[in-house]
């Protein structure tokens, strides 16, 4: 499990996230959601290790990993997906996951190619495992980074952004793919702007409203808020 506490960032004179926390667990899927402005951009960031958290703490499975770099981080079980295209656009597909697969030293030669088999198949990209990673679309291109996150064999796995820029139907592949890393036993955090989506596959969501937890709880529970319409779903809002 991930638990975060006491969270908080400042630029300058400003105090962007106050006593902000969170847990994951493994198998299950949290949305971070909030107006622009609220914060939670830093809050994954320090999460992810890409910011630095002022105060607080973020221990992972009785580990504190507070002031680890994100390699170290990665190391220890946390997988980072980000809103850019991150696939190396000169690399084959299968080159990509072969990356990844060197430095793991559990298994052998014939171990890695027999993971890079079952990743291919797993994530549907046996057909397209020869071909550059420039040449792919906005799908195959997910699954590829999604399947290169998992040869690194992660506990959780933050995704950024997913639902950014992709069209209507990679948005219901990219659904179904992290329902799939749930039942593979990961758990996953997703911040993203776009609400609907990210509610519909979430078990659990937290709002952030001027750097703090506005609420948290179920989707059905977020919606029934009334302070989470007032700040930021409106009125109307539905799944």
């Amino acid at each position: 499990m991930l638990v975060a506490k006491g969270l908080r960032k400042r630029y300058k004179q400003r105090e962007v996230v106050k006593d902000f926390g969170l847990t994951l667990d493994a198998g299950e899927v949290v949305g971070l959601l909030g107006p622009n402005g609220a914060g939670k951009t830093t809050c994954f960031y320090m999460i992810v290790g890409l910011v630095a958290a002022d105060a607080g703490s973020i221990v992972l499975d009785g580990q504190d990993i507070t002031d680890d770099p994100m390699y170290t981080r990665a190391k220890q079980g946390v997988g980072y997906l980000p809103q850019e295209p991150s696939v190396f656009r000169k690399l084959t597909v299968a080159d990509n996951l072969r990356l990844v697969l060197e430095l793991r030293d559990d298994l052998d030669s014939a171990g890695r190619e027999r993971e890079l088999n079952s990743l291919l198949d797993e994530l549907q990209l046996g057909h397209v495992s020869e071909q550059l990673g420039a040449s792919l679309s906005g799908g195959e291109r997910r699954r590829c980074e999604i399947a290169r996150a998992l040869a690194a064999k992660p506990r959780l796995i933050l995704l950024d952004e997913p639902f950014a820029g992709v069209d209507p139907i990679s948005v219901g592949e990219i659904q179904r793919i992290v329902t799939h890393l749930k039942q593979r036993g990961i758990g996953v955090l997703i911040t993203d702007h776009n609400v609907r989506e990210t509610l519909g596959i979430c078990d659990r969501a937290y709002i952030l409203a001027e750097g703090t937890v506005l609420a948290q709880g179920s989707p059905e529970a977020i919606l029934d808020n009334a302070d989470v319409r007032r700040v930021y779903l409106g009125d109307s809002f539905k799944l």
